[in-house]
Order: C-alpha cells, then sequence, then structure tokens
C-alpha cells in the first residue's frame, strides 16, 4: 500500500544556528610555564604570608602586649607557621618582642615603622573612600542578585583594599558608600554570633545608574573607539609555544563576541565556547579589582554561584596561561593576571589606591628577612646599618 504521507520538505539551516554550531566548546589542552618573571615581584612573592602580617598588625599596638591575645588566633589568621609566635618573630622589622613581667612569656608591640604604615593606610582609606569601595560595588553588580552573603564579601574586603573591619565597626558607615546589610527572615544565628542569612546589598539596587564597562571593553574603546570587538589581551609566557590547533582555537576565540560581566547572560548556554569566553571576562574583571590583581584560587569558589560561573571554572586558568598565570608559592596557588603586570602601562587597569602600602609592608618583610640574617652572621653594627630601615637599631632590642 502507498504511504499517504507526505515527504517533509528539507529547510535551509538558518545562519544564526550555524553560527550557534560553529560556537561549540573545543577541548584544547594548553601546558603550564613556569614564568620566573612574576617570582621576582615582591608583592606576589610575598603574598602568602602578607594578609596575616597586615591583619597582626591592626590586631596589635604600640604598646606590648602579651603574646596569649593572639595566640590562639592562627586558624583565624591562616598563618603559615603553626604557632603564631613563631610567625611574629619571622618579621621583627614589624613586630618588636619582649619578656613580660611575669613567668617570661613573650610579649610584642608594633615596631614604630608598622605603626606608621598602619596610619598611612588609615589615611588613605579615608582619602580614597570612593575609590576604595567602589570596587565592592562592581562586585555586588556583577552578582546575578545584585546581593553577596555577608560572610563572602566580609573575605574579599582584604582583596579590595577595604578594612578587615568594615562591617564591624559603626563608625564606618557602611551607608554612606551606598551598603546595605540585608536580614532574611529565615536567618540563623551561628555559634560565633553571625547571622548566617544576612546579605550585602546595595541600596539603590544598582537600578539607579548605567552599568559600568569592564576593563576589556573599556581596552577596546581606548585602541578601536568602539565596542564592535572586544578581545582579551594576550601575553605569552617565555618557552611557551602553541601547537596549530591551539592557535587557530586561540584565534577563533577572540572572535567570539564577549558578554560584560555587568550584563544578563541568562540567553547564553552553557558549554559553549561564549559561555567560556564570559568567563574569562569576569574572572579577568574580578582580578582586576584587587589590589594585587592576584588571590588565592580556592578563595575564589565561594563566588562560583553568585557570578554565574560554570561547576569547574577553575579550569579557565588552565585552558589560558595567556591571561593567567598560576604562581605555585609554599605549596598554594595563586591566579595572578597578566595584563596588570606585562602591559607595560597600555591597560584600563587602574591602579589600586593600596598598591604602595601593600608594597610598603612588603618593604617590612624585606627588611625583617635582613634583620635575621644580621643576627645569624653576626656582622659588625657598621654593616647592618646598610639596610633601609637600620637593623642595628632591631638587634640592640634583643640579646
Amino acid at each position: 500500500m502507498q504511504s499517504l504521507a507526505k515527504p517533509r520538505a528539507l529547510e535551509p539551516i538558518p545562519l544564526l544556528a550555524v553560527h550557534l554550531q560553529s560556537m561549540a566548546y573545543v577541548d584544547v589542552k594548553m601546558r603550564w610555564k613556569k614564568d620566573t618573571s612574576f617570582d621576582a615581584v615582591p608583592v606576589l612573592s610575598h603574598a602568602r604570608d602578607i594578609r596575616p602580617l597586615t591583619s597582626l598588625v591592626r590586631i596589635l599596638s604600640p604598646s606590648p602586649t602579651p603574646v596569649s591575645a593572639v595566640s590562639k588566633l592562627g586558624p583565624l589568621l591562616e598563618t603559615p607557621d603553626r604557632r603564631v609566635t613563631s610567625f611574629l618573630r619571622r618579621f621583627p622589622a614589624a613586630f618588636v618582642e619582649s619578656v613580660g613581667p611575669q613567668h617570661n612569656l613573650p610579649w610584642f608591640q608594633l615596631s614604630d615603622a608598622a605603626a606608621r604604615l598602619l596610619q598611612e593606610e588609615r589615611d588613605v582609606f579615608a582619602a580614597r573612600r570612593a575609590d576604595v569601595t567602589g570596587g565592592l560595588r562592581l562586585l555586588l553588580l556583577m552578582c546575578q542578585r545584585r546581593r553577596l552573603p555577608l560572610r563572602v564579601a566580609q573575605g574579599m574586603l582584604w582583596h579590595l583594599g577595604i578594612p578587615e573591619d568594615y562591617f564591624k565597626c559603626p563608625d564606618h558607615d557602611i551607608a554612606q558608600d551606598g551598603f546595605r546589610i540585608i536580614i532574611s527572615g529565615d536567618s540563623v544565628i551561628s555559634q560565633d554570633g553571625n547571622h548566617d542569612g544576612r546579605e550585602l546589598g546595595l541600596i539603590d539596587d544598582g537600578n539607579d545608574q548605567e552599568m559600568p564597562l569592564s576593563v576589556l571593553q573599556m581596552n577596546a574603546m581606548r585602541k578601536h573607539g568602539s565596542l564592535a570587538e572586544v578581545s582579551v589581551p594576550l601575553f605569552q609566557s617565555k618557552g611557551l609555544r602553541l601547537k596549530r590547533k591551539a592557535k587557530d582555537w586561540l584565534e577563533g576565540f577572540q572572535r567570539l563576541p564577549c558578554v560584560s560581566p555587568y550584563e544578563d547572560f541568562s540567553h547564553i548556554n552553557p558549554g559553549t565556547a561564549v559561555s567560556e569566553k564570559r568567563s574569562v571576562g569576569v574572572l579577568h574583571e574580578l582580578l582586576s579589582l584587587f589590589v594585587i590583581c592576584s588571590a588565592e584560587r580556592r578563595r575564589l569558589l565561594c563566588l562560583r554561584q553568585h557570578l554565574g560561573l560554570p561547576q569547574k571554572f577553575h579550569l579557565v586558568f588552565e585552558r589560558h596561561p595567556h591571561v593567567f598565570y598560576l604562581l605555585l608559592k609554599e605549596k598554594t596557588c595563586f591566579v595572578v593576571l597578566k595584563e596588570a603586570y606585562m602591559s607595560g602601562g597600555d591597560t584600563a587597569i587602574r591602579e589600586h589606591p593600596m598598591l604602595e602600602v601593600r608594597k610598603k609592608y612588603v618593604e617590612l618583610m624585606e627588611q625583617s628577612r635582613e634583620i635575621i640574617r644580621c643576627r645569624r652572621s653576626r656582622k659588625p653594627m657598621e654593616l647592618e646599618s646598610e639596610v633601609s630601615g637600620d637593623c642595628g637599631d632591631y638587634m640592640e632590642m634583643l640579646p
């Protein structure tokens, strides 16, 4: 019997569908290559120690304080040394040790240089407050709900150059910077007194202003005068050569449309090359907000859901070694934004107001290393005075 069903006419595939199919995810393996130039940057080489050091500088005072006041803060400060006392003794240029009045227990106080640097940090924040807190506002604008759990926002303060007591101290008055703390109805009070349901949001919810341009978009405006083609700046490490397949994929990746981190991305299919380029743009923008444009990789995991990143977004750092560099330091992996260190100033990334203060903290750490070297070598005092900060002064404080 002859079938009565009519044959289905073949319809031409729309050009848009062909374009979307061409943007499918391509599995390309990129090889990590060590770049010693990043190890030579002091602010990066001391990244593991600088955060607990600055936290202890804020906790201690210029007057002697018993070590018992900070000895139990090791897990909270995440000091590399198991004992806080050992960590304090590694930096004699910042912390001066003395013997307490009872039981010969060690007491510590801030050195004059550390006290001056702490005051300078506070003065910079007061003078450039709008610029410093602007990074936190941009971070909230990147989030899907324009909100962040307060604990997550607290963990980002140090990277953004904001005092770590910004949410706890009433004197800071976060409302004048446009922030508010939202308490949901089902909030739970934990054992340490924190509300798990508290969130940080914007007073205006980000609706009263135009969405800002990302660093990649500002780079395109500076170079081409338009946003028609937004590419990601690439910086090749020495000795890193790409195969032909990787080069072709990278050229095609640069031609893909770029979705701003501040725009809605609900129309993008996950698992596509466009979604990957958005992830690159989001992480690029996030690192550009930080003081040193770098952070521990594990500290970024808490932002995954809020920024709309894929489950294994950490693979983006490995697939794009021309954009990000993975710095392995003391069993810790740091992500470094290459553009901030290899562009030669030809970039839209602005220097953070707190960067110079962080560099001065690093100088104190370098001086401490020299002081300890002088003590061990027992060099004459005239040679020790060559160190900036005079390690001879510190030698006289201890036997």
